[in-house]
């Protein structure tokens, strides 16, 4: 089992920044990726963030230029800074993290981090 632990949320005015961070613990034996996610309400779970195998890094383009994801396996974690955040990014974000473990894949959700950005 892998443990998420998220920090960071909290409200913000537009234009403010914001940074998460996740710590993973638990049986972890290889890290495949971790990443950020996020839900507004009435909507769906939709990705701000994810790097992969430790170099591959996508982001949404709703995020480009704004938003900077940073992990240190080592450490099992991941950091969101978030800049010259908008209204339309209040949501909750979810860490989420990928693992292999003896030939099979996982993915374990944190529990949640509300972000709240105000006009």
């Amino acid at each position: 089992q892998v443990q998420l632990v998220e920090s960071g949320g909290g409200l913000v005015q537009a234009g403010g920044s914001l940074r998460l961070s996740c710590a993973a613990s638990g049986s972890i034996s290889e890290i495949l990726g971790m990443g950020w996610y996020r839900q507004a309400p009435g909507k769906q779970r939709e990705l701000v963030a994810f790097i992969s195998s430790g170099t591959t890094t996508d982001y949404s383009d709703f995020v480009k230029g704004r938003f900077t994801i940073s992990t240190d396996n080592a450490k099992s974690t991941v950091d969101l800074q978030m800049n010259s955040l908008k209204p339309e990014d209040t949501a909750v974000y979810y860490c989420k993290i990928d693992v292999r473990s003896r030939g099979t894949r996982y993915h374990y959700w944190g529990q949640g981090t509300q972000v709240t950005v105000s006009s």
